[in-house]
């Protein structure tokens, strides 16, 4: 162990810290402020989205989002309950219990924490692109109709977290609408969508019209929807469902630290449901993490340290009933744009929702669930790539099918069995590709010797392109006695293409040719020399030129 090189535990704050002054504090203050203004219904939408009660979702934004920040690897990261985490809480919550959903989130996070201490972070880049929009896709449909009992206010039983029993029983309770759930939902939703936001201020000297719009677009929109529909219920009397109806409340303060309840014979069935938080949550963070670097100048993040603090997040939140947490790009975003330039920003917005919790908690009684839908309908088209449907006749056909298939089983099955068929399915388009760049081409140089026959080698030899090499022999001409393999343009060169060699070497000696390898490049050659078979075809059968391999090849017979 003591070999293996382990990456270092120090979070960004360390770093951000110095020379830290009273204007930078009042910028992060105020980002962090707004931000925690931000994160409080969204961590509300989530955790009711995900089958559980609205203050655990608090609680994540409170204890996950603090320790993120204060440990990450990020300038501006804000970290807590996501969007992308509703479907994947929801079934695992379904199927295994509150207890076992807790539990594997405390794995995921022992996990994402050795996946940042073995500096694996930087593997999640190589997920490719269209297995990411394909189940952010996915989850965005997903999180879209786990709102439709909400936003209609149907009266329903549990929904199923299997995708056509949803439809099922959506379907069949569809004339249970309640239009004055419906109402309020439009309203929430209205707002969000046409309030002013704060990207898009406007700069300059401005009228007193203007200095308003300025004014509002500080408020964001969805606290204003949270407002205006709650006064509604309870100035109007509207018989809707509300957090109180549906929760009883939410208490004032965090709750004592607590084991979850822990059973072997379940837990054992954890593996996957750990995997798939383990691993959505580090391609989370560590795309919110990249798209804030690109909106600012200041160092960009750590991967192997952002994981480690997710990791930290994931195991402690559980222990006061928090759920999984990543980076968010919606609060992420908010803070960048708010003037949020060290981690004080997020430490800030954690403490303004325990401010909140602490002084506001029983004003959330009479919170309707259908505002709060509103706001999750806004977050799923916000958070769906759908241009990228329209742009696929751009793309190549790999592309298209893992993207569009990674979005049928995201939707139709689940975020796993996505993620693991798109990867294959990656994978063996790439193995193909790969294996069509590998060529062997017939070369005529002007002086050959009589009997010789010269192939240059292009590309990758590995265990997707060993055909084009085992059928050589087939197209060799009559009364050849040596084959040259010039090598120069040949870059790679794995154990099966190092085997087909030999197969090649054993059948050209069967029919009294020699095999001589000219121009070798460093890779290949070392693996040759390692493994042997310089030995098996001697050491005068491996040139620097092909002229050389002519010289070779005047009196050479089979080795």
């Amino acid at each position: 162990m003591s070999n293996v090189p382990l990456h270092p535990f120090r979070p960004r704050a360390l770093d951000a810290l110095k020379g830290y002054d009273r204007q930078r504090f009042l910028a992060d203050l105020g980002a962090g402020l707004t931000v925690g203004v931000v994160a409080l219904p969204l961590a509300m939408a989530f955790a009711i989205a995900s089958g559980v009660k609205p203050e655990q979702g608090i609680v994540t934004a409170i204890v996950a989002g603090f320790l993120i920040s204060a440990l990450g690897g990020s300038n501006v990261q804000i970290g807590g309950p996501a969007g992308a985490f509703i479907v994947i809480v929801y079934g695992i919550g379904e199927r295994y219990g509150l207890a076992n959903l807790l539990i594997a989130t405390m794995l995921a996070g022992v996990l994402l924490f050795a996946m940042g201490l073995f500096k694996l972070g930087a593997l999640v880049r190589y997920v490719p692109v269209s297995i990411v929009i394909g189940f952010t896709n996915g989850i965005a449909v997903l999180i879209g109709l786990s709102q439709v009992k909400d936003f209609f206010g149907l009266v329903t039983p549990k929904l199923p977290g299997d995708f056509f029993s949803l439809i099922g029983v959506l379907a069949a309770h569809a004339h249970t609408v309640n239009p004055a759930a419906l109402g309020l939902a439009l309203a929430s939703l209205a707002i969000v969508v046409l309030w002013p936001k704060s990207y898009a201020m406007p700069t300059g000297p401005i009228g007193a019209l203007r200095r308003l719009h300025r004014w509002s677009a500080h408020l964001p929109g969805t606290v204003v929807a949270l407002v205006v529909t709650t006064v509604a219920v309870t100035l109007l009397g509207l018989q809707v469902e509300t957090i109180g109806s549906r929760f009883g409340g939410i208490p004032q303060g965090l709750p004592p630290l607590a084991l979850p309840e822990f059973s072997w014979a379940t837990a054992k069935l954890l593996l996957i449901p750990t995997l798939t938080i383990a691993i959505l949550g580090a391609i989370e963070s560590l795309l919110c993490a990249r798209v804030a670097d690109n909106m600012t100048e200041l160092p960009r993040h750590d991967p192997n340290q952002e994981l480690m603090a997710q990791g930290v997040a994931n195991l402690v939140a559980p222990l006061m009933g928090g759920i999984p947490a990543t980076g968010t790009i919606a609060r992420t975003v908010t803070n960048v744009r708010s003037g949020g330039t060290t981690p004080v920003a997020g430490m800030v917005h954690a403490l303004a929702l325990l401010v909140i919790v602490l002084v506001a908690a029983p004003l959330a009684l009479n919170v309707p669930l259908a505002a709060l839908a509103g706001i999750l309908a806004f977050v799923a088209w916000n958070m769906g790539e759908w241009r990228e449907f329209a742009r696929l006749r751009q793309f190549n056909l790999p592309y298209r099918v893992i993207l569009v298939g990674t979005f049928l089983l995201t939707v139709i099955f689940d975020l796993t069995v996505a993620v693991e068929v798109g990867l294959v399915l990656a994978c063996a388009f790439f193995i193909y590709r790969m294996g069509t760049q590998f060529k062997v081409q017939v070369v005529r140089p002007d002086s050959l010797p009589p009997g010789v026959q010269v192939f240059e080698l292009f590309g990758s030899l590995f265990f997707g392109a060993v055909g084009k090499v085992e059928d050589l022999p087939a197209h060799l001409d009559a009364g050849t006695r040596a084959v040259v393999l010039e090598m120069h343009r040949m870059v790679l060169l794995d154990t099966s293409g190092l085997d087909a060699l030999r197969q090649l070497h054993r059948t050209l000696s069967r029919q009294q040719m020699a095999l001589v390898l000219a121009n070798v490049n460093e890779q290949p050659l070392s693996l040759i020399r390692r493994s042997g078979f310089e030995a098996e075809l001697g050491p005068d059968h491996i040139v620097p030129t092909v002229a050389a391999a002519f010289a070779a090849a005047a009196g050479a017979g089979p080795t």
